[in-house]
């Protein structure tokens, strides 16, 4: 059994004879699998904290100044989330592996958030300095449209 990327697809390899219920079991394991693999290569916890202090410097002449930055597994619901309050920033897992310039505009939406805590017209004016905003977003609205597409039949070769 193997799982790889392939472009924009992952490939699980599994013997034919599973049965379906296997097959759903090892999918999972071998998904988690590799993703545990990509995520030793991501940016650590460290290294994300020095991207924000770089985007704030660049974006917010470095006003914006977190004190934490940090991946979370628990949230799969939002992309990122900041409490001003503590100097704190979360980004999701589910952003590792995506494009830069995505993590880097989830990064800048948090960061705004230390600036400005809602999303009035302020907090959008902030946003408007990073110039991928409107396309990470896209990005972003598309996975999450993908995600609630239905799943495809496994097609079984044998």
């Amino acid at each position: 059994m193997s799982a790889y990327r392939e472009g924009d697809r992952t490939i699980v390899l599994i013997p034919a004879r599973m049965s379906e219920a296997e097959e759903r079991r090892w999918v999972t394991v071998m998904l988690d699998k590799l993703a545990a693999q990509e995520s030793k290569r991501l940016l650590g916890d460290d290294e994300l904290t020095e991207r924000a202090e770089r985007l704030s410097a660049q974006y917010f002449d470095g006003r914006a100044r977190p004190l934490t930055v940090r991946w979370v597994t628990n949230q799969n619901t939002r992309w990122g989330s900041c409490t001003p309050a503590e100097g704190s920033i979360r980004l999701s897992h589910r952003l590792q592996g995506m494009p830069e310039y995505v993590v880097d505009y989830v990064l800048v939406h948090e960061l705004a958030h230390l600036l400005v805590p809602g999303h009035g017209p302020r907090f959008w004016e902030l946003l408007e300095s990073y110039p991928r905003t409107e396309r990470a977003r896209g990005y972003l609205e598309g996975v999450v449209a993908a995600e609630r597409l239905p799943q495809l039949p496994v097609v079984r070769e044998e």
